[in-house]
């Protein structure tokens, strides 16, 4: 079995995986700024924004890797910033008077 043939049920799941993250997380992000709209409290606001930065950097790697021949390091790289970022701005919304 070479290598490639190995790599290929990885690289299924972690496309289902990915996947998955993105509907989970697109869903949270939509409820969080759903309660945002009818609350209009900016801590919601705020935390609809961590959870579509957190989400979008989950999937972000992948995506620039397989889509634009974006090295795969500076995927992850920028994947990482955009989480940091998102939890960054979760934790900002915790602190919203």
């Amino acid at each position: 079995m070479s290598f490639y043939a190995a790599a290929m049920p990885t690289a299924i799941a972690l496309a289902v995986v990915k996947t998955l993250v993105l509907i989970v997380g697109g869903v949270i992000t939509f409820f969080a700024y759903k309660a945002y709209r009818r609350t209009r409290q900016p801590a919601l606001g705020y935390l609809a924004l961590g959870f579509g930065l957190v989400t979008l950097g989950l999937v972000l790697a992948g995506m620039l890797y397989e889509l634009l021949a974006v090295p795969l390091m500076t995927g992850i790289l920028l994947e990482s910033l955009l989480v940091l970022a998102g939890f960054l701005v979760i934790a900002r919304s915790l602190y919203v008077s």
